[in-house]
């Protein structure tokens, strides 16, 4: 990370009912879920802080490590070219979001 970089925290909360796991693959960690495990926190609800950079991303939520689904409070999703759709997640840091209003 250069000086200049900033990192925004992001957190992901999900509703997973009934869930032994749900874990998050994306670029933001080269789809690989094993890296960015949720925890759980109460009601069914799961929940994961990620230190990013700002731009774009998109990710899946795996569940019960087997079942792939886009995270279904995503304000916008894409087709991951697979049949299926990926969240996309746009990060910005404060002053571009407070620019943006």
């Amino acid at each position: 990370m250069s000086p200049a970089s900033t990192t925004v925290l992001v957190r992901l909360v999900v509703l997973q009912p009934g869930a032994r796991t749900v874990q998050v693959a994306g670029d933001f960690n080269g789809w690989n879920p094993l890296r960015t495990p949720l925890e759980p926190l109460s009601n069914g609800a799961w929940s994961v802080t990620l230190p990013l950079e700002p731009g774009r991303y998109e990710y899946q939520l795996e569940v019960n490590d087997a079942e792939w689904i886009a995270d279904p409070f995503a304000a916008e999703q894409s087709d991951d070219g697979f049949g299926s759709r990926n969240a996309v997640l746009e990060v910005r840091t404060p002053s571009d979001a407070r620019e943006a209003l």
